[in-house]
């Protein structure tokens, strides 16, 4: 899993300076007020993939991946939507937040297992 762990370090910095380029986006650019999601999505749950990273267990690892998966599709479609009004595909960004919902619940889950197993 180290190998995995690595890779999910590494895609939580790309959400999370993503995440900073949409905020300024949002602050600066004429119609970006959308970035300033983007810019959430991306800051939250880089911090959220980068502390799952650190932890182990295949509910957690699987939680880190959904949430990297679902924040990259949900802050792309809305970021291409924003910037040049076109879809990454039919249905992104809900995708990408049902993802997003799916991941949050795996850390629910991984966390009630983890209680009951102590």
């Amino acid at each position: 899993m180290g190998g995995m762990n690595a890779a999910l370090s590494a895609w939580a910095g790309l959400l999370g300076a993503c995440g900073v380029g949409a905020a300024a986006i949002a602050a600066h650019a004429a119609g970006g007020e959308r970035m300033g999601s983007v810019a959430l999505i991306l800051l939250a749950h880089a911090a959220a993939v980068l502390a799952l990273a650190q932890r182990t267990g295949r509910l957690r690892a699987a939680a880190a991946l959904a949430m990297a998966v679902g924040a990259t599709v949900f802050a792309a479609d809305v970021s291409l939507f924003t910037l040049r009004g076109a879809h990454l595909f039919p249905m992104a960004a809900p995708t990408g937040g049902v993802t997003l919902i799916v991941a949050w619940l795996l850390v629910f889950f991984s966390s009630v297992a983890e209680l009951k197993r102590k």
